[in-house]
């Protein structure tokens, strides 16, 4: 099945959540977590199984992974924007957080937990990076507390927002190991691992792009896969009329505030004519002689006005 795109969490997870390819899962979750918790090898916790999903809906395939030092990492790529996305991320957390506890453990049994999100569309639009990382922080200091909490994003749409069109632009942008992997995520369809450019000549990435390129699906789960890219497809076509609706609503926007002030100007410049008609007026009148009362109830000027004038 030629052209498999990563970003289906169905193939992601055939390819990150098998055990032929923990050495993808390691290099992904060390390209994203600190020093502190970077791991040599992981202990898959549900590896990939053909049978875990429906083929009539989205479901959520994730992979959960637990590192030597006994540290967990739940990753999972995101493909629709849902508006209880953010409750959902904290559940699958606290999920993972709590599962290591038997009925008779103590607490001191935890360990930290990591959740990883790879998002298909914009979470924090108030952050630019792409990466960000969300720890329980004391609002007055900034002290970090609550240190198995962390919860980390990858908001893909940041990254390829501004789309390399060629491989050697590609090359250029990336500048780490998680901008290469993001790399591969948005533009596989540019990469070989036959020719890869010196600069992102690597090891995990070049087995990437084989496993992909080799991927096989049976029936079910081509089913599944064509359901899922298909939900992809409908959200960024989605997104882009939203992209679209606003630039045509700014548009009307600007016409009707450009006609708003041409009417205002119009007005002004209207009011500012009648203004120098009538001071015309109350100067003849008062070269005549007229009285100030009289002129003002003709003209409409106030006789703060024509004393001013007079003067």
């Amino acid at each position: 099945m030629a052209g498999i795109n990563p970003r289906v969490d169905i193939a992601f997870k055939k390819l990150f959540g098998v055990e032929e390819n923990k050495d993808l899962l390691i290099s992904l979750i060390n390209a994203i977590v600190s020093d502190e918790d970077q791991v040599v090898n992981v202990k898959l916790l549900n590896p990939y199984n053909p049978k875990s999903f429906q083929t009539d809906k989205l479901s959520i395939l994730d992979i959960k992974a637990e590192g030597e030092t006994g540290k967990r990492y739940n990753i999972e790529i995101q493909i629709t924007d849902e508006s209880d996305y953010d409750k959902r991320a904290l559940y699958y957390w606290a999920k993972l957080y709590t599962e290591q506890l038997k009925e008779s453990d103590r607490y001191d049994k935890l360990s930290k937990s990591i959740g990883i999100h790879i998002l298909n569309f914009t979470s924090v639009p108030e952050l630019k990076p792409y990466h960000n990382t969300f720890h329980i922080t004391d609002k007055d200091t900034g002290l970090h507390a609550f240190t198995d909490l962390e919860l980390h994003t990858i908001e893909l749409t940041k990254f390829s927002d501004q789309a390399p069109k060629t491989l050697q632009e590609l090359v250029t942008k990336i500048k780490s190991k998680l901008d290469l992997w993001v790399a591969f995520l948005t533009r596989y369809d540019i990469l070989s691992d036959q020719d890869l450019p010196k600069e992102i000549d690597n090891p995990p990435l070049k087995k990437a792009l084989s496993t992909l390129n080799i991927m096989n699906f049976d029936e079910e789960e081509r089913e599944a896969y064509e359901n899922h890219l298909k939900w992809l497809r409908i959200e960024a076509s989605t997104l882009h009329k939203r992209f679209e609706d606003g630039k045509s609503e700014g548009r009307e926007e600007g016409i009707e505030i450009g006609e708003a002030r041409g009417r205002e100007e119009e007005k002004l410049l209207s009011e500012k004519k009648l203004k120098e008609e009538k001071l015309k007026m109350a100067t003849l009148m008062l070269e005549k002689g007229i009285d100030i009362q009289t002129i003002s109830e003709v003209s409409g000027l106030s006789l703060r006005e024509l004393s001013a004038l007079k003067s």
